[in-house]
């Protein structure tokens, strides 16, 4: 069965007229002969809409669904897939259904009926689309919490706007055929605004074109149309990998600016050999320039530049393609016209940009390679040809009477061969004309003369110089090509290297300040700012008032650009600077590239720190919405007991005897102890957060402590088991903290064990720690959800609701891990929970020393609540 179509009324805000106009569709198709019903329309209550739904089209009844007490209608999708029509109008693509429905979206529903083979006709507003959702709240105000992926509207095969202005929009506000009149003074101030509707439309419109700008992608690749339409200015501007690229974006962007709505992209062509000069240094900056202009960067391989350029820009549909002016001088433009000249012939429709820039005429600056033919092997070649013609000669010489003249000439060329093949061109090219002259001299008639009678002779002899010329020049070429290979492979890799170091690094840019210094043994490498009220002119690089250090790595920084051996400037008033030797040329384009990444990280760590900064802010508005949260809930149920029982101890008109008054006072006691737990949490847990938590470490007996800590918790602790062996080794920790740990762990523990099973406490010794156990058989909590309960302001009923609070287990972590200890949860076997406690134990050895050091670095950094350090004041020096 084919797949049934889609087609979408896009709406800039409700009330444009989307239903109307699917109501209109769907009578069009009706009157054609077409089997339509409707799904699901929702009128709201607007007249219009409900006249033109009594129009005579079959409506599919809804389905009543039930929901926390309240009756809920919604479409029901069993009933229109049995109904099986060619057309269903459906309203609200982005609606919501009722939990238990079959989908949770209604876009859902839709699928399956388009998988039925049904033509489905829907509404949407602009809001609802995923993509948009942030901007939509940032223009309106208003979080849109229905949504659809936008993927799935843009595979409906049609997609119409239905667009109104914003003042017809707003007037047909005012007449009453969108909201009920309560509604529409409020409707008109907040959503309905001007500003509001003209910015939702222009999404609308933008989001649109887009769409159909898919579409003609599409349409165009499917009938191979390769010519440029002009229905969006597109300008592709042409990069080398030279320094005159910044200029050429730069001119690219402002050809692109004036025209609203342009697009910029830059492309550069890599050589398919990968053997091409272009520096990654001025690419990456350039690269940098171009997104910062709004544009995007692309790279394509190919051995023609001018196709692969062109082949580019008719691909993206461009209008425009800027080229620098070529660099190539008048004698070298003779022989090729050059890569701009042949674009400009070639472009057709396009129209192509030839921007001059300081670097014209000036020809390519040489590359200097370091592998290849070295002056060893030049010198061995010149050597060879030295002693090797010679002796070949004596050798031809002995057996002159039985080889013609070809046989000479073809042993005098593979001598040449030879000695090209070892010293390359110069020593092939000497070999060449020595090798002439002994041809001649000993073996072409006139013998020992320099002349050739015989034109034979003469053919023969320049076809031999021919021949080693051309055999030099491809062994000269051969290793031209391995040495730019070698080179380009140990750019490749070293950059590879920084791109690993980054992607590895906690910090990318030390790490690539670091992989600098390495790479190049340098001593100091300083990555230098301008600072904003710099001055300008020559005198900046010497003056150090006018840069500050951003980073640096090895020894001393350099304090301005002319303390360095080299220094590299980067766009954005950074500057590079390398101590140590200085950097020759090629290394010079590497280290380059090194610095436009550098200058990337250090805008990454910038971005950083603010959304560090920003999430800190926002867990300090976190923290404090909990804690003005658990204070109104926690805080009003004893102030109230309080309150009521002063108040009916104070009233004259409720005659109290005794029993009625101790009850009250015992109300009122218990409420205040309650209130005075609650207060002094609070006061502990912003001392932990803060570092000032006082502690008096001394040697602590838990089996002192323990039996303590369950009297302090009256009748509910007389059923707590205690297993304490007799030889658990004393501790270090504060003793008043000790015993606050224990009441909280005990006292959980009491809250959630069922009756008849109450909670046991066992106490061992292992690997130099005294572990403490609490354990319980309650519910139990889930493994995702254990760390959470030690999160200050929560508080868990032993289920799946956090109530209360719910500082206590918070305080109990943060007071062990501040005595060097830790809390930890685990599962009691047989079902409920086990908390615990580890400190470490005293060492025997060293009774009546000062107590070891606490490392306080260890507390979890959801107790100090996102708190770089935090230190802890001993008062005491031990027992």
């Amino acid at each position: 069965m084919a797949r049934g179509q889609l087609r979408v009324y896009l709406g800039a805000a409700p009330g444009v007229g989307k239903t109307y106009k699917m109501l209109e569709e769907g009578r069009r198709r009706h009157d054609r002969g077409t089997d339509v019903v409707i799904g699901f329309v929702e009128t709201y209550g607007r007249r219009v809409v409900e006249t033109l739904l009594r129009n005579g089209l079959e409506v599919v009844p809804r389905k009543e669904m039930a929901y926390r007490g309240a009756t809920f209608t919604e479409m029901d999708l069993d009933a229109v897939l049995a109904r099986s029509p060619q057309v269903a109008l459906i309203d609200e693509l982005a609606h919501t259904n009722v939990p238990g429905s079959g989908n949770a979206k209604r876009w859902q529903d839709i699928e399956q009926l388009l998988e039925a083979g049904i033509t489905v006709v829907t509404t949407l507003n602009i809001q609802h689309l995923d993509s948009l959702n942030d901007v939509i709240q940032e223009i309106t105000g208003v979080v849109q919490r229905e949504t659809v992926p936008d993927e799935v509207v843009r595979r409906a095969e049609q997609i119409e706007l239905v667009d109104m202005t914003p003042e017809a929009l707003r007037r047909r506000m005012v007449h009453g055929n969108i909201y009920q009149p309560d509604k529409i003074d409020a409707a008109l101030g907040n959503y309905f605004r001007v500003g509001n509707l003209t910015a939702l439309r222009e999404l609308a419109l933008l989001w649109l074109a887009n769409k159909v700008d898919d579409q003609l992608d599409r349409y165009r690749a499917g009938h191979h149309i390769d010519q440029t339409w002009e229905t969006c200015e597109r300008v592709v501007v042409a990069l080398t990998g030279g320094s005159e690229g910044d200029t050429v974006v730069r001119r690219a962007g402002r050809i692109a600016a004036r025209t609203k709505g342009a697009e910029l992209r830059a492309v550069h062509v890599a050589r398919s050999d990968g053997l091409a000069g272009a520096d990654p240094a001025h690419l990456a900056r350039q690269r940098v320039l171009v997104e910062s202009l709004g544009g995007t960067y692309h790279q394509v391989v190919g051995s023609d530049v001018p196709a692969a350029l062109l082949e580019f820009a008719r691909g993206v549909n461009a209008t425009q393609l800027v080229l620098g002016t070529s660099r190539r001088g008048r004698l070298a433009q003779i022989f090729s016209p050059g890569v701009g000249v042949t674009t400009a012939a070639e472009s057709g429709h396009i129209d192509v940009h030839l921007v001059s820039h300081e670097e014209a005429k000036r020809g390519r600056q040489p590359v200097r390679i370091t592998a290849g033919l070295t002056r060893g092997r030049q010198l061995a070649g010149l050597a060879l040809a030295v002693v090797g013609l010679p002796l070949l000669t004596l050798l031809l010489d002995r057996v002159r009477a039985d080889l013609s003249m070809a046989g000479e000439i073809l042993s005098y060329l593979l001598a040449v061969l030879a000695v090209g093949l070892v010293g390359g061109i110069l020593p092939s090219l000497f070999a060449a004309a020595l090798g002439a002259l002994l041809v001649d001299w000993y073996f072409i008639p006139p013998l020992h003369q320099l002349a050739i009678a015989r034109l034979g002779d003469r053919l023969g002899l320049f076809i031999f110089l021919l021949a080693a010329v051309a055999v030099s020049t491809v062994v000269q070429l051969a290793a031209r090509r391995t040495g730019e290979a070698a080179h380009a492979r140990a750019q490749a890799e070293t950059l590879t290297t920084v791109a690993g170091s980054v992607l590895r690094g906690e910090r990318p840019l030390p790490a690539l300040l670091e992989q600098v210094g390495e790479t190049f043994s340098l001593a100091s490498v300083t990555l230098l700012e301008l600072t904003p009220d710099a001055p300008h002119g020559p005198e900046q690089r010497h003056d150090p008032a006018a840069w500050r250090i951003a980073a640096y790595v090895g020894g001393p920084p350099a304090a301005t650009p002319s303390e360095g051996d080299t220094d590299v400037p980067i766009i954005g008033g950074l500057s590079l600077v390398l101590r140590g030797r200085p950097l020759d040329a090629a290394d010079r384009r590497v280290v380059e590239a090194f610095a436009a990444q550098a200058a990337l990280a250090l805008r990454q760590e910038r971005l950083a720190e603010q959304a560090g900064a920003a999430t800190v802010l926002s867990e300090v508005d976190r923290m404090r919405s909990a804690l003005l949260g658990a204070v109104s809930r926690d805080l009003r149920t004893p102030l109230s007991a309080v309150k009521d029982a002063v108040a009916s101890l104070r009233s004259h008109e409720v005659a109290a005897d005794d029993e009625d008054r101790a009850v009250l006072l015992t109300t009122a006691d218990v409420s205040i102890d309650r209130l005075g737990r609650m207060v002094e949490n609070l006061l502990d847990m912003s001392r932990l957060q803060a570092g000032a938590l006082a502690m008096r470490l001394q040697l602590v007996s838990v089996d002192e402590t323990l039996p303590r800590a369950v009297q302090a918790l009256g009748e509910a602790g007389r059923s707590v088991g205690l297993e304490v062996p007799d030889d658990v080794p004393e501790l270090y920790a504060d003793p008043a903290l000790l015993e606050r740990v224990l009441v909280n762990l005990i006292a959980n523990a009491v809250r959630f064990s069922p009756a008849g099973r109450p909670p046991t406490v066992s106490v061992s010794e292992h690997g130099g720690q005294v572990e403490v156990r609490v354990i319980d058989h309650g519910p139990g909590i889930l493994i995702a959800d254990r760390e959470k309960v030690f999160l200050p302001f929560q508080q868990w009923d032993g289920g799946e609701h956090e109530t209360g609070a719910g500082l206590g287990l918070a305080l109990s972590r943060g007071f062990t891990q501040a005595m060097g200890g830790d809390l930890t949860p685990e599962t009691t076997a047989g079902g409920g929970l086990t908390m615990t406690l580890s400190l470490p134990a005293a060492d025997l050895d060293a009774v009546g020393k000062p107590p070891p050091d606490i490392d306080v670095q260890r507390a979890d950094p959801a107790i100090l609540d996102r708190i770089d350090s935090w230190t802890v004041r001993d008062e005491g020096s031990g027992p």
